[in-house]
């Protein structure tokens, strides 16, 4: 059984295979031991609560029960940009006109913008290749909304999700080419590891202050602007099957996009409740849940058949060791 729960320090050798699997422009899983090795205690840290509710950043492990193996990893920060700015470009339109022709003219722009302060972002989720399949990215994916519906006034209203951006058959980035680049003058996988292991200094004195015209970018890099990376294309169906939708704002790297939905408005939790537990052998009929802890710091999360009466849920007892629970226990369930 697949089973979704906390990552902690012992996790560092699992953690570090999947960054290096993730390959380039995965900003938010580096392939640097000492950055993981802090997140992992982080995360650790979030659960049981010992920080404060807007520096938490808790990572989730996609385990498989019958092997060990850790098949995936997704994360929650729940407020971005408080210790320092989170920037983006927006992309905005700029109108011109000109009394002396009576003429306007519209120009797209990008524009350096610090709008996601205290929002929540749901990221970091990769699977290895072979598990992309079968409904183990969508359990991963949906166990995040799972947890943030456990205690929810520690997240904000606002969840965000940025998109890896789109990179050629040659691994480039053309926006990082094209754009980006012009501005840092690093190679792509300097700044990309400055981001996560820096303070991020460097993005405040070297970024872009004024409007980039997008009419001014090169073919390539202009394409690039809000694409989806080949391999983000499914996160993307999935984030939109949940709610979310563009925000007009795109990465200052790569140029993927960053889309957004209200907290309460995510299909995972607006099609959940909470029920009591009972231990049993669910109807023949019964058809697969997705069913969570309610309590964060002993959370866990998995995709399993269900009988629900009211307020009972029943559930096998492989389902209820994979859960931690026990009769009467109450559990989140979500068919949405």
């Amino acid at each position: 059984m697949l089973v979704v729960r906390p990552a902690g320090p012992a996790d560092l050798p699992a953690l570090m295979e999947l960054a290096v699997l993730s390959g380039r422009g995965f900003t938010s899983l580096p392939e640097d031991r000492d950055v993981l090795a802090q997140r992992l205690q982080l995360s650790a840290d979030s659960f049981a609560g010992s920080v404060a509710p807007a520096e938490a950043w808790y990572t989730l492990m996609l385990e498989d029960s019958a092997t060990g193996r850790i098949e995936g990893v997704a994360g929650v920060r729940a407020a971005v940009g408080m210790r320092r700015p989170h920037f983006s470009f927006r992309v905005m339109t700029l109108a011109q006109y000109s009394a002396a022709i009576d003429m306007r003219f519209d120009h797209q722009a990008l524009v350096l913008v610090n709008e996601c302060g205290g929002w929540t972002e749901v990221g970091s989720l990769f699977l290895r290749p072979e598990r992309r399949s079968g409904g183990a990215g969508r359990l991963l994916a949906r166990s995040r909304y799972m947890l943030i519906g456990s205690a929810p006034l520690r997240f904000s209203e606002t969840v965000m999700a940025e998109l890896r951006g789109w990179f050629d058959e040659r691994d480039h980035s053309p926006f990082w080419d094209g754009v980006a680049s012009k501005f840092f003058r690093l190679p792509f996988e300097e700044a990309d590891r400055m981001v996560t292991s820096t303070d991020g200094q460097f993005i405040l004195d070297l970024a872009p202050r004024h409007p980039i015209y997008v009419e001014l970018i090169d073919g390539e890099a202009c394409r690039a602007i809000g694409r989806v990376h080949r391999d983000g294309e499914a996160a993307k169906r999935l984030l939109e099957r949940e709610g979310f939708e563009a925000s007009g704002l795109i990465d200052i790297f790569d140029g993927g996009p960053t889309m957004t939905c209200g907290r309460d408005n995510l299909l995972t939790l607006r099609a959940s409740r909470v029920a009591r537990v009972s231990v049993g052998t669910p109807d023949i009929d019964a058809v697969p849940h997705l069913l969570s802890t309610v309590d964060i710091e002993a959370f866990r999360a998995v995709q399993a058949h269900a009988t629900v009466h009211e307020d009972v849920a029943t559930i096998d007892a492989d389902t209820a060791r994979a859960l931690g629970v026990g009769d009467n226990d109450r559990i989140r369930i979500s068919n949405g």
